[in-house]
């Protein structure tokens, strides 16, 4: 959050040209998302809970909007793929995962201001696939459920030029699923914060 405040005081002292969110616009944003988990899971063999690492890679969103200040998003990435360990296994598994969402958005301001904050609320469906088992699971088959749950955010567009603009925003995704594997079921929440910087355009 300070990060994005910063980002939107910068803009407000430089800008000169207003952007021009309202009624009707098509935009797309697209940069670099970083998806970090925040678990916490069932014990694996007594060795501890799962851990989930991070994984960066191209976010794109589209929005439309419905009014000057209410707007639609639909979020897609290129996959995800995360490192799981335990603190007594070491790494025990790699997934990979897909988190479309969909988003319904307030946006701050008028429609040529400089700078247009905005939160959304809406819902996310998580695809787990390439589940593989490492060290002591190699060669086992390891699979995960796919989730379905709640989405929140908060960003800001931050205008560059005629169209273009610049974006950061924060995303929290409810992600509860459970991992099949040889040893047992373990009931796991994934709940990731995922931060994306990005460039748009209005169309």
């Amino acid at each position: 959050m300070k990060a994005l405040l910063s980002v939107a005081l910068v803009s407000v002292l430089f800008s000169s040209v207003a952007l021009a969110h309202e009624a009707g616009d098509l935009f797309v944003r697209g940069g670099l998302a970083k998806v970090t988990p925040h678990e916490s899971s069932d014990d694996v063999l007594n060795s501890g809970e799962l851990d989930i690492g991070s994984d960066t890679q191209v976010g794109l969103t589209l929005t439309y909007m419905l009014t000057n200040q209410f707007g639609v998003e639909l979020l897609a990435a290129t996959p995800f793929t995360h490192k799981v360990s335990t603190a007594g296994l070491g790494e025990v598994a790699e997934v990979s995962h897909l988190p479309p969402s969909v988003m319904a958005q307030y946006y701050f301001g008028q429609e040529h201001s400089q700078v247009r904050p905005y939160v959304g609320a809406g819902l996310n469906y998580t695809v787990f696939f390439e589940e593989e088992g490492k060290g002591a699971l190699a060669g086992t088959d390891v699979n995960l459920d796919n989730s379905f749950g709640l989405a929140a955010q908060v960003g800001v567009d931050l205008d560059l030029s005629d169209g273009w603009f610049a974006n950061a925003s924060v995303w929290y995704m409810d992600i509860d699923t459970d991992v099949h594997t040889a040893v047992g079921t373990v009931d796991t929440e994934i709940d990731p914060i995922t931060v994306m910087a990005s460039v748009g355009y209005t169309f």
